[in-house]
């Protein structure tokens, strides 16, 4: 039983190539939604990142920050 035998047309290259632009305009406009919220995403960790680098670096200098007294005899 080929699909000639059901009444359906043969599928040809251009049936599929037109089908296959089909859904690459259907997924283009879905992606360029998806990657504006996901670059602000990265942006936010990017920042606490370095806001945590930030604070713990400023805590280990303060630990090991040295008090050195003089005093005169």
């Amino acid at each position: 039983m080929s699909a000639l035998d059901l009444g359906r047309e043969a599928i040809n290259r251009d049936d599929i190539q037109a089908k296959f632009e089909e859904l690459k305009h259907s997924l283009d406009g879905t992606a360029e939604a998806a990657r504006t919220p996901a670059l602000a995403g990265g942006i936010v960790v990017l920042a606490v990142l370095v806001a945590l680098a930030f604070m713990l670096g400023r805590r280990r200098g303060r630990a090991g920050r040295t008090v050195v007294e003089v005093r005169r005899v």
